[in-house]
């Protein structure tokens, strides 16, 4: 849902302001693999935007691995890195799931999930040597993974007067923006993304017309 942002918004200025616009992710699945004491430890990256995503990806290792001990996983959601979790899925607390989650934060990675699927070969680890397993396991899966950078996109719903397209086009020229889901009669509208560092320009750039309405989709 749109909301109105009004012109100087100081709200807007300081969110714009207060984070960097860029955040590490994967490409594509990737997929590691670490043996230790005849105990194989299998590990699945693959980018992720929601918790849904996360849910199936689960649910298909654990019946592609159905006869595994264990499916021990830790994600990251967002570009702020506000949603995340680490499951240990039966081993001791914290040998599982945290180390996992630790690469994750090790490599900056967000939109992320990583599952270590367990085959147990009969001699116990404990606890450190489970841990580093785990940990191990998720690194070698991250090495194996394509990392790329992606910017954090503001996205704007411009309304205007049809005799006032041009100049609304003009400043999207300047910013090099393609418009998206556009709607030309007398009222006209359309849709644009740009990267947080640049948005407070542009917001003012589009309010200064003033007879153009902005908002933030």
């Amino acid at each position: 849902m749109a909301k109105n942002i009004f012109v100087g918004s100081g709200n807007m200025r300081i969110f714009a302001a207060m984070f960097d616009d860029t955040y590490r992710t994967i490409s594509a699945p990737a997929e590691g693999l670490y043996k230790e004491k005849g105990s194989k430890f299998l590990a699945f990256a693959y980018p992720v935007h929601s918790q849904e995503e996360v849910k199936a990806r689960l649910e298909q290792l654990r019946k592609d691995y159905f006869d595994a001990r264990h499916h021990c996983y830790a994600y990251i959601l967002g570009p702020r890195k506000d949603a995340f979790r680490a499951n240990d899925d039966g081993e001791p607390s914290g040998t599982g799931g945290r180390p996992i989650h630790g690469q994750l934060l090790s490599a900056d990675l967000t939109d992320t999930l990583i599952v270590v699927v367990r085959y147990f070969g009969g001699i116990l680890l404990g606890a450190s040597g489970l841990a580093n397993a785990y940990k191990t396991a998720a690194r070698d899966a991250i090495d194996h993974a394509t990392i790329v950078e992606k910017t954090i996109d503001f996205r704007y719903r411009l309304s205007f007067r049809y005799e006032t397209m041009n100049d609304v086009m003009r400043i999207l020229k300047d910013y090099d923006l393609k418009p998206e889901n556009q709607q030309y009669d007398l009222d006209c509208s359309l849709e644009v993304g740009i990267r947080q560092s640049l948005s407070v320009r542009f917001y003012d750039a589009v309010a200064n017309l003033r007879t153009v309405k902005i908002e933030v989709v």
